[in-house]
């Protein structure tokens, strides 16, 4: 009987002072084009549609469904991907399949979804795994161009809620509008979006100068250009801090550049060991392998794809996902 005693007590001594912290991995990923089969009125899918141009089938949705996973699987790794943020989404139909017909219905997340008047119907969305995260408020920030009425795009979405029963955060998700027509024609619609951002940040932190603030999203710009720039000079109320550079490399590839349009920033308080129990590290670009193919015209790599052009090629996405650790360190009254 005291053996049995020993043994158990040997076993779980070292559990106990290793837990020290808890560590809770977000991730964002750009999944490109995940659009059901079904014919959406008032949008622009019909390229997605098994008689559309691209001959949008079943098998190739839930194909993709699958790679999603298997990314989404490597991301977590062996941490728990408490967060995980999405675009280009058509819906919240794909969404669940995602989550409900693959094992990451075994993690416990809640799904925050609302349609946008995007025209082609590609949303953004975050999972959450209820278990790590509680959610307090959400609001889906809209984007209005009063330059540009004509033109629609993906609203921002906010939630705030408590972290490991300890600390509140405040997520903003962005897919910023794209390039297509231009970058000078289109750059004045992202440092709107920016000034959108940084005005709702402010308000937040004006309320609490000690807010916990992460900042993820499709950018469509690099970290020099003017959008993001134009977004960090106005969030007056708090700092903000880049997590990655372009010297990290990049998350999609145009003819033989990469950008780093995938982006997280964190207030700087979540990068101070000494101002929160919380502590972001480890940000990074997921550049594993299989998400990679040899870029045979420009070079180097390039991003898998579903999609070549018109071709189909089965891959994962045009982007590639980044994520962070967000470490809850224990204070001496938690031990």
């Amino acid at each position: 009987m005291f053996r049995v005693v020993y043994i158990v007590v040997g076993i779980l001594l070292p559990v106990l002072v290793c837990s020290q912290t808890e560590v809770s991995r977000f991730a964002f990923y750009n999944v490109e084009n995940l659009f059901d089969t079904i014919d959406t009125p008032g949008t622009r899918d019909g390229e997605f549609l098994p008689e559309g141009q691209r001959y949008w089938n079943s098998y190739k949705y839930y194909q993709k469904i699958n790679k999603l996973y298997k990314a989404i699987m490597a991301v977590k790794e062996w941490e728990n991907l408490s967060f995980l943020a999405l675009c280009e989404v058509e819906n919240k139909t794909v969404v669940s399949n995602l989550l409900y017909k693959t094992p990451l219905y075994k993690f416990g997340y809640e799904i925050i979804h609302q349609e946008s008047p995007d025209e082609r119907g590609v949303d953004i969305a975050l999972l959450y795994r209820t278990e790590d995260f509680d959610r307090k408020a959400q609001e889906f920030i809209p984007v209005h161009f009063p330059f540009d009425t004509t033109d629609k795009t993906r609203d921002i979405l906010y939630t705030k809620g408590v972290l490991f029963n300890t600390d509140t955060l405040h997520i903003y998700i962005n897919h910023w509008p794209s390039r297509y027509g231009g970058y000078m024609k289109t750059k004045p619609k992202r440092e709107y979006a920016a000034t959108i951002l940084a005005s709702h940040i402010d308000s937040v932190a004006r309320k609490n100068p000690h807010a916990q603030i992460i900042v993820a999203g499709d950018f469509n710009d690099d970290p020099s250009d003017s959008g993001i720039t134009t977004f960090l000079e106005n969030t007056e109320a708090t700092a903000l801090i880049p997590l990655l550079t372009e010297e990290k490399g990049g998350t999609t590839k145009y003819r033989s550049q990469w950008y780093l349009f995938d982006q997280l920033f964190v207030s700087k308080n979540l990068t101070d060991r000494e101002a929160t129990s919380l502590q972001v590290k480890n940000a990074s670009i997921a550049d594993f392998s299989f998400l990679l193919q040899e870029d045979e015209r420009y070079g180097g790599t390039k991003p898998f794809r579903t999609y070549s052009g018109p071709r189909y090629i089965g891959g994962y996405s045009d982007h590639l996902p980044v994520f962070m650790d967000i470490i809850k360190h224990k204070s001496n009254a938690d031990e």
